[in-house]
This record gives structure tokens, sequence and C-alpha cells, in this order.
């Protein structure tokens, strides 16, 4: 009989590639993971595990495992928001990794409608970049993640989670006030080839964005400056260090009075925003209704 608990430990090896990153993840010891491995491969009677490089990878008896054990853990999930729903009780405390515009957008006022709606649910929310939240959720260290899509991020078949799309928005071009684009009514990023830019650090998901589009507009920016504060990515534009494109809803509420904002012409830069949960939670009494008022925060966002 295979111990279901083996079947999260090899999970995370397969997510994050070496032992002692998984147990890092798992808040154990790399000899217990070590250990409950060689205990799974013993029940399965197949080797899971093989070392690639300076980690390991999964063999193929391991990738079949895989595929069962997002399936199994998933309907363990379901067992419990099953069982939480039976007790009758709407109540406890969830953790939300998210974004600082998404925090803004719309995990604050579901916050403020869930406190009249659904009283016992306490939120607690976790400040982690778009490209961050998915692997707290994955490693247990949060229930809900609000985040974007982004190059490497598990893709809509994933079979450990399950997500909620919830808004999409453009990126806007930011120009020192005085560029010679400043007064179109719509800026051309190829005409932007020969800038400085203002980015943010690789990895985040808007540097991706801003990477992609410029891409398609035939050619590489020149990032001079990185930082992943939208206001200092701003001022800087403001000081002349450079142009950037940000999100529009980083914008609202901003001093812009030394910078000019247009929209892209053409193809327009957009980021995908999502509510993931772990497969088989998302009907958890204190995380459906959560689901639900994000979904209905997000429909009041201005489309424009």
């Amino acid at each position: 009989m295979i111990d279901p608990r083996r079947l999260r430990i090899l999970r995370a090896v397969a997510d994050h590639r070496t032992v002692t990153a998984a147990a890092a993840a798992l808040y154990l010891t790399p000899s217990a993971v070590s250990q409950q491995l060689a205990a799974l491969e013993q029940e399965t009677g197949h080797a899971l595990l093989t070392r690639s490089g300076r980690g390991v990878r999964l063999t193929a008896a391991g990738e079949i495992l895989l595929v069962h054990a997002h399936e199994v853990l998933a309907q363990l999930e379901r067992a419990e928001a099953e069982l939480a729903a039976y007790a009758g009780g709407a109540a406890g405390e969830v953790t939300v990794a998210a974004f600082a515009t998404g925090i803004a957008e719309v995990l604050a006022p579901a916050i403020a409608r869930l406190a009249g709606e659904h009283p016992g649910i306490r939120l607690r929310v976790r400040d982690a970049e778009g490209d961050q939240s998915l692997p707290l959720l994955l490693d247990g260290e949060a229930d809900l993640a609000l985040a974007v899509e982004y190059r490497g991020a598990p893709g809509a078949d994933d079979g450990r989670l399950s997500v909620l799309p919830l808004y999409a928005e453009p990126f806007d071009a930011v120009l020192p006030s005085g560029h010679p684009l400043a007064d179109l009514p719509e800026v051309p990023l190829a005409d932007l080839s020969d800038a400085d830019w203002v980015g943010q650090y690789p990895g985040n998901p808007c540097h991706d964005v801003t990477l992609l589009a410029c891409e398609l507009a035939g050619f590489q920016p020149r990032f001079v400056h990185s930082s992943d504060d939208f206001r200092a990515v701003t001022a800087l534009v403001g000081a002349g260090a450079g142009v950037a494109l940000v999100p529009r809803s980083a914008l609202r509420g901003m001093d812009l009075k030394e910078v000019q904002v247009r929209p892209v012409s053409g193809a327009t830069p957009t980021r995908r925003v999502f509510a993931a949960t772990r497969r088989g939670a998302e009907s958890h009494p204190l995380i459906a209704p959560i689901l639900a008022a994000l979904s209905r925060e997000a429909g009041r966002l201005p489309t424009h």
C-alpha cells in the first residue's frame, strides 16, 4: 500500500529538483526526505529518482506515479473540503499569497466584502511577486495564490492546480515629459528601440511582458535601470533615465506630473491575473467564498 504522505514528498522533489530544496519546502531534513523516498520505492517496487547533475529527476516510473500523486492529493483536498462543509463551519484562517497591485485591485476590496458576508473567515495576506505565489501555494505555505501568467508558469492543464481567471490589464508606455513621442495618441514600441529602458528584474513576470512586447516589435530592450517597485520605475522615467512599460492599474493614484503615459499601438502588452488553489481545495467552505469575492471584485474593475 502506498503511503499518500510519501506522494507529497515525491511531488515536492519533482517541483524543486533537489532533495535539499524539497526538504526545506516541507520543513523536513534531507535525510528524512531520502528515507521516505526510499520507502516509497520499496512500496512501489520501482526506482523513482535518478541523479541529474547536482539535482535529481524522476524516472519513467516516477513520472507515472507523479500523475497519480496529483490525483490522489487533489482527492484528499476534496475530502478535507467536504468534511469541513459537513462540519458546517465556514470559520478559520486562510493564507493568501498575492502581488502588490493585485492586493490593491481585488484582494483588499474582497476582504472588506467578506468581513460582512463571511465574518468567520480570516484572511492572512502574504505579499509575493507574481511568480512567487504559486510556489508558496504548492509548498503549502499559502492556501490561495493571486498570480499572473509568466514564462515557465504551470500551464492551465497542470494537475496540481485549480485556476480561476480574474482579469487582464494592458501595459502603458511611460515616457519622460518632453519625449518626442509624448504627443502621439499611441506609441509604437519599435520607435523606442534605441531608448534606455527602466524595467523589473529578470524573473518578475512584468519583465517578461516587456521583453516579449519588445521582441514582437523587433528589438531587444536595453535595460539600464531595474526596480520591482513601479513608483521607483516611474520616478526614474520622470528623471529622464529611460522609458518603461507599466501595468495600467499600477499607475492609478501615482504622481505623474513628470511623465507622459500613452497606450501602446498594435498588439497591446497585457498581463493576465488569476487566482489558484491546490486542485480539490477550490470547493473548501473557507476558500470558495474568497474565490467568489475575488471574481466579483475583478468584474468591477474598469476596462480601460
